[in-house]
């Protein structure tokens, strides 16, 4: 199947045609023709699928052939999703779809001053893209009336939970009209996504073009053992490898991330990190050297790569290994996109060793070892006992951070 035979209004197969684009990926095969016969949508796909084209290029069809559609700029379309670098994503990639037409959209997010983002709303917009705080905030303060919304689409809502944004999202769907196109788009679907769902979409047409566990078959899965205290030291090594020219690096925690570069530079690698705590601008300008290779390596958490879309991405390090098998999915997604070939590495120290089983366990493959290096693993890893109270207190940890989080939020 090629664009053409999707039925899009010729403003819009002539902008994707000067993206060369040429044939739909299957989520946007699939979805598509579904959006455009004004039908909700509960979508299952992994990272780099290209859900984006999938809602955005149908919603743009029904604004362009819309006889009812007001003459004056009133927000029709809302696009909810967790994080920043994704909801500036998914504006420039409306930008680019609707550049044959008069239709206008904004993003608004939380971590920079207000004032811009509500000057474009005093004046007029049709399409909002927005997280859920700075959303919330602008709506209580009389900037945003969600009363025209006539196509909603939460994006990523299984991170979006994640974050503790649950009350937040049932919030902003009180204040929604009953009448409108829903959208809902999230990479895995437990229970409490279903659920969820349930509350926003109207006999939905369900879309999966994956399994959890999919990895794309353009990817080497490589694994290093080692030590906890040669993790830098291998990582350093892995480097000298010349081939790898833009590397996409996870690190677990935002301050681990910052020790990670900060160990860079002294070794002469040029490299950035990206994450929560880092303003919006320090974020862009990190993404932006990164996407033009002004540096070398780009250290990232999860939360904050969410949204991350580089072009022709080859390489991925786990330096640190995620302690859910799914997680590791969504992270080396990130390289080997639309055919092109891509490879992960991960780094793993003996404490480790349980999360890369459960991710082979997961993907249904093994992750092929690297054994001839110079830091193998000698250390033993932990025993039941152990391993039992270490899950014990990082599980303490994460339930300390939401609850700081949400009494920070009641204290602003």
């Amino acid at each position: 199947m090629k664009f053409d035979n999707l039925k899009l209004h010729p403003f819009l197969l002539k902008a994707v045609k000067d993206e060369g684009y040429i044939n739909p990926t299957k989520i946007q095969e699939k979805a598509i023709p579904h959006i455009l016969n004004k039908k909700d949508i509960l979508g299952s796909a992994q990272t780099g699928t290209g859900k984006t084209a999938a809602f955005a290029l149908p919603i743009l069809h029904h604004m362009i052939v819309d006889k009812n559609k007001p003459s004056f700029k009133r927000i029709n379309v809302l696009v909810v999703t967790p994080t920043r670098e994704l909801a500036i994503q998914i504006g420039e990639n409306f930008t680019t779809y609707s550049k044959y037409t008069d239709i206008n959209n904004t993003v608004i997010f939380g971590g920079v001053k207000q004032i811009k983002q509500t000057d474009k709303l005093k004046k007029g917009i049709d399409i909002l893209i927005a997280t859920p705080g700075r959303l919330l905030d602008l709506m209580s303060q009389g900037y945003i009336s969600l009363k025209d919304i006539s196509y909603f689409v939460l994006d990523e809502a299984d991170r979006m939970l994640d974050m503790g944004f649950i009350n937040d999202i049932k919030k902003i769907i009180d204040k929604l009209p009953r009448q409108r196109q829903s959208l809902f788009f999230s990479a895995t679907m437990p229970n409490n996504i279903l659920k969820l769902s349930n509350s926003i979409l109207n006999y939905p047409e369900k879309v999966s073009v994956h399994q959890t566990s999919a990895t794309a078959e353009t990817i080497d899965q490589l694994i290093y053992y080692t030590n906890k205290s040669d993790k830098r030291a291998l990582l350093t090594d892995i480097l000298k490898n010349k081939v790898l020219s833009q590397v996409l690096i996870f690190s677990r925690t935002k301050h681990g991330a910052d020790r990670l570069v900060k160990n860079l530079k002294k070794k002469k690698i040029t490299a950035v990190a990206i994450h929560g705590d880092k303003s919006q601008p320090q974020r862009q300008r990190a993404l932006k050297s990164f996407k033009n290779k002004e540096v070398r390596v780009l250290v990232a958490t999860d939360i904050a790569a969410r949204g991350i879309d580089i072009d022709k991405l080859n390489f991925v390090i786990n330096f640190d290994m995620p302690n859910e098998p799914e997680t590791y999915v969504h992270r080396i997604g990130r390289c080997g996109r639309a055919g092109e070939k891509g490879q992960s590495i991960s780094i793993c120290e003996p404490e480790e060793n349980i999360y890369a089983k459960d991710i082979e366990k997961l993907i249904k493959a093994s992750l092929t070892e690297i054994k001839n290096h110079k830091f193998p693993q000698t250390d033993l890893p932990m025993n039941p006992q152990q391993r039992k109270e270490f899950e014990k207190q990082k599980q303490k940890k994460k339930q300390d951070f939401f609850a700081n989080r949400k009494k920070n939020k009641r204290t602003k």
